[in-house]
């Protein structure tokens, strides 16, 4: 199974992470909780929704502007609640039938998973304060970590 690169915002170490439906990612080094941003292809995709804190996914294509406009908002967000969410960002144009089966008809598009369910979906290009009101709604994003 793949492994994604994440490197430690505490001590700058590079941890490689498997997707594992237990726990989350702790800095193999510090043990610093790690921001859980992987990027999934159809043959991990699966595997990286399971996860014990819930999961957005971030559905973009590289020729997309306003996915590039979202996606720092996206991942300053994991950072800043490392170990109580995880990003999937999948790219759409390699996914066709991932992002068929999800209904996407526009991108950018974030779906929040938690347990395999979706919760809610937010499409288009939108401010981060709006992406974090969003995330409140569903996710406590304030809850202490998991240990």
């Amino acid at each position: 199974m793949a492994a994604s690169i994440i490197t430690c915002p505490n001590c700058g170490r590079k941890n490689r992470i498997r997707p594992d439906p237990e726990g989350v990612p702790r800095c193999a080094v510090c043990h610093h909780l790690l921001p859980w941003i992987v990027d999934a292809d159809p043959g991990t995709f699966e595997a990286e929704l399971k996860a014990s804190v819930p999961v957005v996914i971030d559905f973009w294509a590289p020729w997309c502007g306003p996915c590039r406009m979202v996606t720092p908002s996206v991942e300053r967000l994991a950072r800043g609640h490392a170990g109580r969410l995880k990003v999937v960002k999948l790219n759409v144009d390699n996914a066709p039938d991932i992002a068929a089966r999800y209904g996407v008809q526009g991108i950018p598009l974030l779906v929040l998973v938690r347990n395999g369910e979706e919760l809610d979906r937010l499409v288009g290009a939108v401010p981060e304060s709006q992406i974090e009101s969003w995330l409140r709604r569903h996710v406590d994003v304030d809850a202490a970590a998991p240990a």
